[in-house]
């Protein structure tokens, strides 16, 4: 597989910048590098059963080479594919890229993929493609990507970014956290939130609560 971020051929690939669409690239390996092999194209911009008659091609081994964009991430399975090589790789998702890798090393035959990155001097979109290649575990590479992006904003729309806390960091306090919140869970069901031995600990949580979010004070 050669995997590309986009689909449009209105930009030729630039070797400085590391631009490449899945129609361009196709086009020049086809008619440079590869040439001479089966290369195939598929896109989400393709007619269902053209992409289907190419993914058959391919899985039955009359393509050598298939050229795609991320139409191919999930539920595709092709034994037999040992190497892809992903365009461009910062421009992905840590999630989608570990989705994409996993199309390929499904059969007997070791499986390799490359990450074809012109982002050196952006230190995330470094780190991000190194926890890839440090890990397989879908879990660690999500809680990566989960601390580089940021949640976002859970009482809002925001997808990606930090949190609107001053305190706390639900990936670094995250054992703090899930404690805190096993013991407030276990008085509420126990029935003690009101106990008189908590008053002066719930006046003192809501008047912090109300000071980090900014919410005015009550007498």
């Amino acid at each position: 597989y050669v995997v590309c971020p986009r689909i449009g051929s209105e930009d030729d690939f630039d070797s400085d910048t590391g631009s490449a669409t899945a129609e361009t690239m196709y086009r020049e390996l086809s008619q440079g590098e590869l040439r001479g092999f089966r290369v195939g194209l598929m896109h989400g911009q393709q007619p269902r059963d053209v992409r289907q008659a190419t993914m058959d091609a391919f899985r039955d081994g009359e393509l050598d080479v298939l050229v795609a964009t991320t139409v191919i991430e999930v539920g595709v399975d092709v034994a037999n594919a040992t190497l892809m090589v992903i365009c461009q790789a910062e421009r992905f998702g840590l999630s989608q890229l570990h989705q994409l890798r996993g199309r390929i090393g499904r059969g007997q035959h070791q499986g390799y993929c490359f990450l074809w990155s012109y982002a050196v001097d952006q230190p995330d979109a470094t780190r991000r493609l190194a926890a890839l290649e440090s890990t397989s575990d879908g879990f660690q590479i999500a809680e990566v990507d989960f601390e580089l992006r940021g949640p976002g904003d859970v009482l809002g729309t925001r997808q990606h970014g930090d949190l609107p806390l001053r305190v706390a960091s639900l990936v670094k306090d995250r054992e703090l956290l899930e404690h805190a919140r096993t013991v407030a869970f276990g008085l509420v069901e126990a029935g003690r939130i009101d106990a008189p031995e908590f008053a002066p600990l719930k006046v003192r949580v809501l008047d912090r609560f109300r000071k980090l979010m900014d919410l005015p004070q009550t007498g």
